[in-house]
């Protein structure tokens, strides 16, 4: 997919104030500091479509970015840490939880995992709720450029293995760098197929 046109739309604090949905949507989300707004940038080839922060838990709205001006780019509040006390954070669940539950036409939920860190259980009670809740999904593996290759492969396979518990077939997995570029094409791929699968069946969002 060639992104011709990737402009910001609004931030939302309620999942009721999102754009209508009329077209595709595609959402990002992970641990506040695995790199989200970064992985979106280079995506995008943007240097600030996303803003990135060093401060974890920097995103706390749902800000909508409109793509070739045929989907929606979806930047989510992190889960997990973040310097904000228990109400905000309780706050940002419920946003997040009712946002993945009720937006008909979030097509899938890109779930941010760092590649650098062996499963963490935040992580794998996510990707459960997801599965439990009939969520589309696939995980993406961020920081890859962080390690050597083969401790990159280490990693990912112990999280197949971990979810392979629970899990007769496993999600679409990518593995990322932000930094180098890397892996956001194959997402891009799939949005693009999947665009594409949405056309040809007619579906619409407002039925």
């Amino acid at each position: 997919m060639v992104i011709k046109t990737a402009e910001f739309v609004k931030s939302s604090g309620k999942w009721q104030e999102c754009p209508e949905p009329t077209i595709p949507e595609y959402a990002f989300i992970g641990r506040s500091n695995v790199g989200k707004s970064s992985l979106i940038n280079a995506m995008m080839n943007r240097k600030d479509l996303a803003k990135t922060s060093g401060t974890p838990g920097k995103t706390q709205l749902i800000n909508h970015f409109i793509i070739n001006e045929n989907w929606y780019l979806t930047d989510l509040p992190g889960y997990g840490y973040a310097k904000v006390s228990k109400v905000k954070r309780k706050d940002f669940e419920k946003l997040i939880t009712n946002y993945i539950l009720e937006r008909r036409n979030l097509v899938n939920l890109f779930i941010l995992v760092d590649a650098r860190h062996t499963p963490q259980k935040i992580d794998l009670e996510f990707i459960e709720w997801c599965g439990e809740s009939g969520i589309p999904f696939s995980i993406v593996f961020t920081k890859a450029d962080k390690l050597k290759p083969n401790v990159v492969i280490k990693n990912v396979e112990d999280y197949k293995t971990e979810l392979q518990k629970t899990w007769a077939d496993l999600p679409e997995i990518y593995v990322t760098s932000a930094e180098k570029k890397e892996g956001g094409d194959e997402i891009l791929k799939f949005i693009e197929k999947t665009n594409d699968f949405l056309i040809q069946n007619s579906v619409n969002f407002n039925e």
